[in-house]
């Protein structure tokens, strides 16, 4: 997540103090910590709601972030642990461990095992393979000197990407043969869903869709003194839910980088070497075949843990 919206070959480099994705100069930890202070001390003395302060922060990180080439506050303060790791880190040695998205457990402590609901795309890699790189990079920096390459990325972009149109399939595939169940006892119907391939085409159908027969909602509900208020109001909130949530995540949708690991799989075949039980301490993406991991698997485990 450190690298943003960079597209291309990330490789496993280091950020130092002060460094950008946009090439803009000024980026000072301690003053951009002054800036959020100031706005929350002046919205809190304005009194200023709980949720208009929530609202008006997040809008501040995004724009602070955006400042320097990131496009979320999430992304920005990740960057930013790193920077302080590397500043301060002295003579200690230290591993910095990138995962991608992390999914459900590929088999301990056992398959399937997952915490909530994540975005899912071509990036992604089981959640105990991300536990097993922790571990090993632990060991193997443990006598290291601190000026050693620390940098970990542990995904599945490389040495076996998955396709983001093929998840739709497995989802489609899993949920007609075996319904979910809603609070109400009833299965939950699935079909093909509309996939986008641009933002400017998802733009355009909210718009035709939801956005023009909300305007119109709107003038009747002007005309009528009012008396759609109650329906405006739902629908403006939802759709601005909708939009928001989109725009958050963006910069993963259409997401173009693909993450070097020569570290991670150096790590791995070292750790081997040096007789540590791989078959314990797997992370090595290309054993997973991606459609019996999601169809019997990860959905499995959602359904079972996430949806509980």
């Amino acid at each position: 997540f450190v690298w943003g919206e960079e597209s291309g070959m990330l490789y496993e480099s280091s950020f130092n103090m002060g460094d950008t994705l946009n090439g803009a100069s000024g980026l000072d930890i301690d003053v951009e910590r002054k800036v959020v202070e100031q706005e929350l001390n002046e919205l809190q003395a304005e009194g200023a709601s709980e949720e208009a302060i929530t609202l008006a922060m997040k809008d501040l990180g995004i724009k602070r972030a955006k400042i320097y080439g990131w496009p979320n506050t999430y992304v920005f303060t990740k960057v930013m642990g790193e920077m302080f790791i590397e500043h301060l880190k002295e003579n200690m040695s230290v591993a910095i461990v990138r995962p991608t998205i992390i999914t459900g457990t590929y088999k301990e402590p056992f398959p399937g095992w997952a915490e909530g609901i994540r975005t899912i795309d071509s990036l992604a890699i089981p959640a105990d393979m991300v536990v097993n790189a922790i571990v090993v990079a632990v060991v193997a920096h443990a006598k290291q000197p601190s000026d050693v390459n620390n940098i970990y990325q542990v995904g599945s972009s490389l040495r076996n990407p998955l396709i983001y149109t093929n998840l739709q399939d497995y989802a489609y595939r899993y949920f007609t043969k075996k319904p979910w169940i809603n609070k109400d006892g009833k299965p939950v119907k699935v079909g093909k869903i509309t996939v986008f391939h641009n933002m400017a085409s998802f733009y355009r159908y909210m718009t035709v869709r939801y956005i023009l027969p909300l305007k119109g909602l709107e003038l009747a509900n002007a005309a009528f003194c009012k008396y759609f208020q109650s329906k405006y109001n739902d629908l403006n909130r939802k759709i601005n839910f909708v939009m928001r949530l989109v725009e958050l995540y963006r910069p993963y949708l259409f997401f173009g980088g693909i993450f070097d690991d020569k570290n991670t799989e150096k790590l791995r075949l070292v750790a081997g070497d040096n007789g540590v039980e791989t078959d314990i301490f797997y992370f090595d993406p290309k054993c997973i075949d991606w459609e019996d991991y999601f169809i019997n698997t990860h959905i499995p485990g959602i359904v079972k843990y996430a949806f509980k």
